[in-house]
């Protein structure tokens, strides 16, 4: 996780922030507040000033001692912070300044000093004392302040006998005093600076005191939390989150390990559940299995109650052979000595009776071995040899239902495979083609080698054939459409020819035969493939 998206680090500077603008905004009000009420403060002193000058030249004025009203404006303009004092009458000229360069000059009337009384076409002869004063700047660039204080024509000055001026006249000059504002601005600066400092070092140590407590009660608990629900992740259901606590993280921890213990008693009913299931279903399986061997079994017996027909009839041909060659031999020797004659004739005889039981025996070894189960002995074989011997099982009952046979067999090299569990797989197969053609057909046998690898075989038929929807089930076990059927023949074909890591291709549409096609690897390919 990025260090930006962190709780701890989110939450305080959010905190921090918020605070900075809290205290900021409170700080620019109270610094404002302040700077009003110094500068109310310095304009109460400013009037004061002006009425001090007026009050203390009131009299100097009466008797017109002109040079004591200049020292006593001249020495409260020598005062700290007071710019300048100066007086000009009605008509603006300035008769009095402590800047001597401007005695005598006039004073513009839209000037900043002039302007409250002079906005109006007619001047206005009474001021407030906000009125009186203005601010503005001073050359060297810190604020002035002006307090204008007009000198009223009282019954006593129109009166003196040293004035000539009306009683009409209400104003007869003004006196302006300048105080800087330069104290002021420095102590409200210094303010500023002071509490934006307090402010800052309050922001961070509220931002760090935050922090501590958002790490100790919400970061560390939470990643307690995420470290528990990882663990948890891992399949480590013992895990519990020593939380303690009685805010709404310490329920979130009890919670999370009343869910670690329900899920571990889940785990562990579902545990012994499984181990019941297994238990069970190896029983079914195995009681299925030998369920499947019982009926492989009957699959074979069945498939050797159909060869009965034709085994009878292979023994009965050289047992009838043996009887008759018996009998012959019998009547030769009750007759008497036998001549030269006799004599070869008996054993001509007996050469035949030998061929014929020799005949019988290996027939009979056949069936035997046909019917026997027994795991696979493999070695080279000649498949040609294999799927002739299958033929000649199936001989009688190919001929009874007149089916022709036609040979297509190519030059293969050996296989390694089980002789006879090869051989039974050709049966079954010619079996199932011999019962598709139940009123005569064709039944081609074709062998050839495919890539050098792999021996071909192919039984082909002229039968019913097989529908459409029955292709994908037919290698199912006990999957029949015949009514005595059991459905194991292909399947039994199927794991003969899987077993000896080959493959099983079955081509059919209805009405226009079956096809079906065995792979076996030759006998190199399959001695590579050999564990």
């Amino acid at each position: 996780m990025r260090w930006w998206n962190r709780l701890s680090v989110r939450l305080p500077v959010v905190i921090a922030a918020l605070t900075l603008a809290a205290i900021g905004s409170f700080v620019l009000v109270a610094v404002r507040v302040q700077r009003d009420h110094l500068t109310g403060e310095v304009v109460r002193s400013a009037a004061l000033f002006s009425d001090t000058i007026k009050s203390s030249t009131y009299h100097f004025m009466l008797e017109d001692r002109r040079e004591e009203v200049y020292r006593i404006m001249a020495t409260i303009g020598r005062q700290e912070g007071v710019e300048r004092v100066r007086i000009f009458n009605k008509d603006g000229k300035i008769t009095f300044s402590t800047h001597r360069e401007e005695i005598g000059s006039l004073v513009d009337k839209r000037a900043e000093a002039c302007y409250a009384c002079h906005e109006a076409d007619q001047p206005i002869a009474r001021l407030a004392l906000a009125s009186r004063s203005r601010t503005y700047p001073a050359p060297d660039g810190h604020r002035t302040l002006g307090m204008v204080t007009p000198i009223y024509n009282e019954q006593s000055c129109s009166t003196a006998a040293c004035h000539a001026h009306s009683a009409s006249q209400r104003v007869l000059g003004v006196v302006d005093i300048g105080l800087s504002l330069a104290e002021i601005d420095r102590g409200v600066a210094h303010l500023e600076r002071r509490t934006l400092v307090f402010s800052a070092v309050a922001v961070l140590a509220l931002a760090a005191i935050v922090g501590l407590f958002a790490r100790r009660l919400v970061v560390r608990p939470v990643t307690q939390l995420v470290e528990g629900t990882q663990r948890v992740a891992q399949g480590d259901l013992e895990h519990q989150i020593p939380l303690r606590t009685a805010d709404e993280i310490g329920a979130l921890a009890l919670s999370f390990n009343g869910m670690t213990r329900s899920l571990r008693e889940a785990q562990t009913e579902l545990g012994n559940l499984m181990g019941t299931l297994e238990r069970q279903v190896e029983e079914r399986t195995a009681a299925l299995g030998e369920t499947q061997k019982q009926l492989i079994q009957s699959e074979k017996m069945a498939s050797l109650g159909k060869l009965a027909a034709s085994i009878a009839h292979e023994i009965n041909n050289p047992l009838s052979g043996i009887l008759t060659y018996a009998k012959l031999l019998s009547r030769i020797l009750q007759e008497g000595p036998p001549d030269d004659a006799a004599r070869m004739a008996c054993v001509r005889n007996l050469g035949l009776v030998e061929r014929e039981t020799q005949r019988c025996t290996a027939i009979v070894r056949n069936l035997l071995d046909f019917a026997r189960q027994r795991e696979p002995t493999l070695k080279e074989i000649d498949v040609n040899a294999c799927l002739e011997e299958a033929l000649s099982l199936l001989r009688n009952q190919i001929g009874i239902q007149g089916i022709a046979v036609e040979r297509r067999l190519g030059a293969l090299p050996p296989v390694l495979a089980d002789f006879g569990q090869l051989r039974q797989a050709f049966v079954n197969v010619a079996l199932n083609a011999c019962e598709a053609m139940s009123t005569g057909g064709t039944l081609t046998l074709s062998s050839r080698v495919r890539g050098g690898t792999t021996v071909e075989v192919e039984m082909q038929d002229t039968g019913v054939g097989i529908p459409a929807e029955h292709l994908t089930k037919i290698l199912e076990p006990f999957f029949t459409t015949k009514e005595k059927g059991t459905g194991l023949g292909l399947s039994v074909v199927y794991g003969i020819v899987d077993r000896h890591g080959g493959t099983l291709d079955i081509r059919s549409q209805a009405g226009a035969g079956t096809t079906v096609v065995i792979r076996l690897p030759a006998g190199a390919a399959a001695a590579r493939a050999e564990p």
